[in-house]
């Protein structure tokens, strides 16, 4: 699914990939962590062609469809999730508006509340972004601090909602600093000084 071979990143002085290695199989549920700063933000964006490296090789498997949510979900904020989450889908021409509502109800968040986006909690802001990342039945979801602001319930949620996915095939990577222990993950890398480290301690 993914292949990555010597790939560094700097920002000004500071390295924050460096040489990094990495291999991503078809159906791998993969938890990466990391201090701040450590790069787990710019590992997503270089994946997502965001950012561009300054050197290494990058190779996505054709069939990878991508969803991500990375740091702060951005949406327009003077519409409502409808017009959000509609406006987003039909951007791949993906629209499934019986599968959105079902995500959103699982989340109890109302697809047809008319408040504006911008008026949402970080919380239902977060719930939105998680929906937008799996709505058009992507295949390699990358997602960043997805647990941000959600309460205990929704954080249940959640895990569920990833271990079915990836029963259904898809590949998910989490980054983030809590370990969900209710995540059937099938490896687990720890980022140090710009490179993943398989962590055998959980």
């Amino acid at each position: 699914m993914l292949h990555i071979h010597h790939l560094t990143k700097s920002f000004r002085h500071l390295t924050v990939l460096n040489q990094l290695d990495f291999n991503v199989e078809k159906g791998d549920l993969i938890y990466i962590h990391g201090i701040n700063g450590s790069g787990k933000s710019t590992l997503f964006k270089i994946i997502c062609d965001i950012l561009k490296p300054d050197t290494g090789d990058i190779c996505l498997s054709d069939d990878a469809h991508i969803g991500a949510l990375i740091e702060n979900p951005g949406f327009l904020e003077n519409e409502t999730l409808a017009y959000n989450l509609r406006f987003l889908a039909s951007l791949k021409h993906q629209y499934d508006e019986t599968k959105i509502q079902t995500l959103c109800s699982q989340f109890q968040l109302n697809f047809h509340n008319h408040n504006k986006i911008k008026n949402y909690s970080l919380g239902m802001r977060q719930k939105a972004g998680i929906i937008q990342a799996f709505m058009e039945e992507q295949n390699f979801i990358l997602l960043d601090e997805p647990t941000r602001g959600l309460d205990k319930e929704s954080v249940l949620v959640f895990c569920q909602m990833i271990n079915k996915f990836h029963q259904e095939g898809k590949t998910i990577i989490i980054a983030a600093h809590e370990y969900l222990q209710d995540i059937h993950y099938t490896k687990i890398y720890q980022l140090i000084d710009g490179k993943l480290y398989e962590d055998q301690d959980f």
